[in-house]
């Protein structure tokens, strides 16, 4: 059976060069990195030298990345350790209605705590109006946390304009930038970006690790308290296997990075014009230009996208309707809806994520079995009998 993977947003393939370095490490890596003898040598200069590579990545400093394992892990910490370490600086952030829930639901904690949540809205396209964030910022502000850019529609959010914003007014900017970092170009300096959360498994890399930027200078309170690890940041002896992967997997992001972005952008284009020309009423969610490489976000009318999706399982194609950490919800996508798409229309939003093994042969055979499968959906719809 033909298997086509294009739910790249939700997780990638690990590539082989990444599984080729990690192979020694689940063999001989198992010194522990924190001794001095020579196994625990080798796996502390492995983690070293992917700690290199990830701050490389993103314009950083070695000694601004800490390893943690997941995006969500990374927004949790950067959230409540930068915001519990200046509690006398003031107790408001500012962020958008089209955050992921691991920035929404920590910030929902923090306002039992007292805190004070300002969740700014964004156009039609998904986008964060720069000027909104400035009027937003009052003397009590301590944060502004804006994604870099959004998994489920694409959009790339104006990073460099924010940045410039809250640097002028002295307010720590961090950014979820998990669906950003490996695929297309991030550089927290540019963007005058405080901390950045990001994820291996979004960019080749394997599951189970992540990391987040914390620029030097800027406290923050441990994540976990017990051992020195991660400079008394984050205790508990490291995932070295894990932090090897991720390590390799930013090397080569940085190094194929423009011709990764050329290959997906053509390929994600060539299958948005075969939809829209075979498929009527079918709407493109986010930004049209500054979107991710391999994003195709779609709303189909008349249908529901849960359904597309399991048809085109059927056929050995893998897509999802919307954020893999609600992708079990029947609720409409809250950013969906953060964008003003009809509550009916959204809840036939469907998200094509192409990625580096997808091929122009992956882009005809869904072509072939996608308009089927709508209009099969569409006859059973009294919606669409209505209409016609």
């Amino acid at each position: 059976m033909t298997k086509i993977y294009m739910d790249n947003a939700s997780g990638t393939p690990i590539h082989p060069k990444v599984v080729e370095t990690m192979t020694p490490f689940l063999k001989e890596g198992f010194g522990n990195p924190s001794n001095l003898h020579q196994f625990g040598r080798i796996t502390s200069d492995a983690i070293q030298a992917a700690r290199g590579h990830v701050a490389h990545l993103i314009h950083a400093k070695p000694n601004e990345i800490i390893f943690t394992s997941s995006g969500t892990e990374a927004n949790n910490f950067a959230l409540k350790g930068i915001l519990t370490a200046h509690k006398k600086k003031g107790n408001h952030i500012i962020t958008s209605e089209i955050e992921h829930f691991s920035v929404l639901n920590p910030l929902k904690s923090l306002e039992k705590l007292g805190y004070v949540v300002t969740c700014l809205p964004v156009d039609k396209y998904g986008m964060v109006n720069p000027d909104d964030v400035k009027k937003a910022i009052t003397p009590t502000t301590t944060m502004v946390s804006i994604m870099y850019a959004n998994g489920e529609i694409g959009t790339i959010e104006p990073m460099k304009e924010i940045g410039t914003i809250t640097k002028e007014k002295g307010v720590f900017f961090h950014t979820d930038a998990v669906a950003a970092v490996g695929n297309i170009p991030v550089d927290v300096e540019e963007a005058h970006i405080d901390a950045l959360s990001m994820s291996a498994n979004q960019f080749y890399g394997p599951s189970g690790i992540g990391a987040l930027y914390v620029r030097e200078g800027v406290r923050i309170l441990p994540f976990m308290e017990g051992g020195i690890q991660e400079g008394g940041r984050r205790a508990g002896t490291e995932n070295i296997i894990g932090i090897v992967g991720m390590g390799k997997a930013a090397e080569l992001a940085k190094s194929e990075m423009a011709q990764r972005i050329d290959k997906i952008q053509n390929l994600r284009n060539q299958l948005r014009d075969g939809i829209l020309k075979n498929i009527n009423h079918v709407y493109l969610n986010g930004h049209q230009k500054n979107r991710l490489p391999g994003n195709l976000s779609l709303c189909i009318e008349y249908i529901e996208g849960e359904s597309v999706l399991l048809f085109l399982d059927m056929q050995g194609i893998a897509i999802s309707s919307g954020s893999a950490c609600t992708s079990r919800s029947l609720k409409a996508s809250h950013v969906i809806m953060a964008t003003c798409v009809d509550a009916a229309l959204a809840q036939g939003t469907v998200l094509f994520s192409l990625g580096i093994d997808n091929s122009e042969t992956d882009v005809k055979y869904v072509l072939e079995k996608l308009p089927p499968i709508v209009e099969r959906l569409r006859q059973m719809s009294p919606l669409y009998n209505q209409k016609k």
